[in-house]
């Protein structure tokens, strides 16, 4: 599969209509018995929380944690959680916890960041933005998480590719997530990505939270929520359809679904 080639200093691939991909969203998770609640509200959108409970009555064996949109040049990434919440494939007694898209200003204004131009990624350790700081106050309502995931594309990447965070040397699903994801979608095998060594598409960043400004939603969750953590990266120059295959192959395959 050849890349193509539509993206030269930034994205200029396919777009979505955010507003109804929100509600086919919100309409998936009512038939299968999630709840929602929206934590931030500006410019007619809503900020969706979507959860689903566990299936039996004592506590559930996970809590997991799921993220996209927040870029708003990314739509694979609200794709891929409204595809997951339409299979309603989701293993047995585990909570999940399922943010669809936290820029859809950016996605209505076909652009990274939000109405002021603010990058929400890099807005968590001192946030500026009402989405952010709205965000972070849902956040700190919520349980710890066994396992956080963010959905993300990256415009540049030659393939697929994740961060890895993972302090505590938990069991890793990384390596089973790049051995899936190849069979629907090419991998980057840089051995520099994003200016970080890589391993067959893994990124295992070295990072002290303290030491950097700018923290994405990945280290406030690290820091704050999960001691395990991955930023699951598509590739937007390659077709819509197969990056949203990629970052649903990785979520199945990072909880365990194996049909």
């Amino acid at each position: 599969m050849q890349k193509l080639g539509k993206n030269h200093g930034g994205y200029h691939g396919e777009t979505i209509d955010i507003r109804a991909v929100l509600r086919a969203t919100e309409l998936a998770a009512q038939q299968h018995g999630w709840s929602s609640e929206n934590f931030h509200t500006a410019d007619g959108f809503n900020w969706l929380a979507l959860h689903r409970a566990a299936t039996e009555s004592r506590k559930p064996e996970a809590r997991i944690y799921i993220s996209a949109g927040i870029h708003g040049d990314e739509p694979a990434s609200s794709l891929a959680a409204l595809k997951l919440i339409q299979e309603n494939n989701w293993p047995e007694n585990t909570e999940i916890f399922l943010l669809p898209c936290l820029n859809p200003i950016g996605f209505s204004l076909n652009r990274r960041g939000n109405a002021d131009g603010i990058d929400l990624n890099r807005d968590y350790r001192n946030p500026k933005a009402a989405e952010t700081r709205t965000h972070i106050a849902w956040l700190e309502q919520q349980p710890q998480f066994d396992l956080c995931l963010c959905l993300h594309e990256d415009w540049e990447s030659h393939g697929f590719y994740l961060y890895e965070q993972n302090p505590d040397g938990i069991s890793s699903p990384a390596e089973k997530i790049i051995a899936a994801v190849k069979k629907v979608c090419p991998v980057d095998l840089s051995e520099i990505i994003e200016g970080r060594a890589a391993v067959n598409g893994i990124i295992q960043p070295k990072i002290n939270p303290a030491e950097r400004p700018d923290w994405p939603e990945a280290l406030y969750l690290i820091t704050h929520k999960s001691r395990q953590g991955y930023t699951l990266e598509a590739p937007s120059d390659f077709p819509l359809a197969t990056r949203v295959a990629a970052l649903v192959t990785a979520v199945r395959t990072a909880l365990g679904i194996t049909n």
